[in-house]
C-alpha cells in the first residue's frame, strides 16, 4: 500500500482518513464480498502493521475463518466464545486493551496483546466480524472503532449490490 500513499508522519486519525479513501477505491466496482474483505484486510495490515487483521464469517452457530493477513489463525469459533464470539453474540464492538484480562480469550498467537472486534452486518443480519490483534497493549481506542466501522459500512454497502 505504500505504493499508493505514504502514512509516514501522520496521526492515527489521518492514517484512517487516508485508509478509508483507499479502501473505498479498492472496493468500488467490485461487489464480491470475499474479494473486498481480502483487500480490506491487506490495506489495514499494510497501513498499521498490526499483528493480525481478518474476518470471521458466520456459518450456523460458528464463526469460520475468512480472508486475513498475519500468522496462522483459529479456524472455527463458537458463538459466545472468545472476543470474536462474544462480539457476535452481543452484536457490539469490543476493544480489549490486554487480552490476558479478557475471560475466555482464545489465543491463536502468544504475540497478541490487545484486540478489537467489530461485527459486520448486511441487511441487518450479522454475517461476520472484523478481528484485529496487536503485539502491543492498549493499541485500540474509539478512533479505531469509528474508522473501522466506517470501512465496514462501505464494505457491506458494496456487498448489498449483490445480495
Amino acid at each position: 500500500m505504500t505504493e499508493i500513499f505514504s502514512v509516514t508522519g501522520m496521526t492515527k486519525e489521518e492514517k484512517y482518513q487516508s485508509l478509508v479513501a483507499v479502501a473505498v477505491s479498492l472496493m468500488r466496482g467490485e461487489n464480491d464480498l470475499i474479494a473486498n474483505m481480502a483487500n480490506v484486510t491487506a490495506v489495514i495490515k499494510e497501513v498499521f502493521g498490526f499483528l493480525w487483521v481478518g474476518f470471521y464469517r458466520v456459518s450456523g452457530d460458528e464463526l469460520i475463518l475468512g480472508p486475513f493477513q498475519g500468522p496462522v489463525a483459529c479456524t472455527r469459533i463458537k458463538k459466545g466464545r472468545g472476543v470474536c464470539g462474544v462480539a457476535w453474540e452481543k452484536n457490539e464492538s469490543i476493544i480489549v486493551p490486554d487480552v490476558n484480562g479478557f475471560a475466555g480469550h482464545i489465543s491463536c498467537s502468544p504475540k497478541s496483546k490487545s484486540e478489537i472486534v467489530i461485527p459486520v452486518s448486511v441487511n441487518n443480519r450479522i454475517i461476520g466480524v472484523l478481528d484485529i490483534d496487536s503485539e502491543c497493549l492498549n493499541t485500540f481506542d474509539n478512533t479505531d472503532e469509528k474508522y473501522l466501522s466506517l470501512i465496514l459500512t462501505e464494505l457491506t454497502g458494496f456487498a448489498e449490490l449483490k445480495n
